[in-house]
């Protein structure tokens, strides 16, 4: 049995990395190309949004939250309510969209420059 074992590299489409010690460069210069949700929520905190949810199959249904952007992770959002000291921590799956009323921050380098 060999005593040296390759650290695992998780494969990466298009992306060829030589060696271990350049992934988390590769990586970090991946994420910042990605446009996921969390990450423009993440660039308009404190914005003001309307975030429009489906819990379909319950006694919800359909909901729409409006409130101020407080932090968004891979599965959830945190919204202050609009109208009162109320936080929201709202479950991804269940998100249809979500809209703003003013212009937002979205600077992924596959986006098309407004005129």
């Amino acid at each position: 049995m060999n005593c040296y074992q390759q650290p695992f590299v998780p494969f990466q489409p298009g992306v060829a990395v030589p060696y271990p010690q350049a992934m988390n460069a590769v990586q970090e210069e991946i994420l910042d190309q990605q446009s996921y949700i969390e990450n423009i929520l993440r660039d308009n905190y404190g914005k003001l949004a309307t975030v429009y949810m489906n819990f379909e199959g319950s006694q919800w249904g359909s909901k729409v939250f409006k409130g101020y952007i407080r932090g968004a992770g891979k599965d959830h959002i945190v919204l202050k309510d609009a109208q009162s000291e109320t936080r929201y921590l709202l479950l991804m799956v269940y998100l249809d969209y979500i809209t703003f009323d003013e212009k937002i921050e979205y600077d992924y380098p596959y986006r098309k420059k407004e005129e």
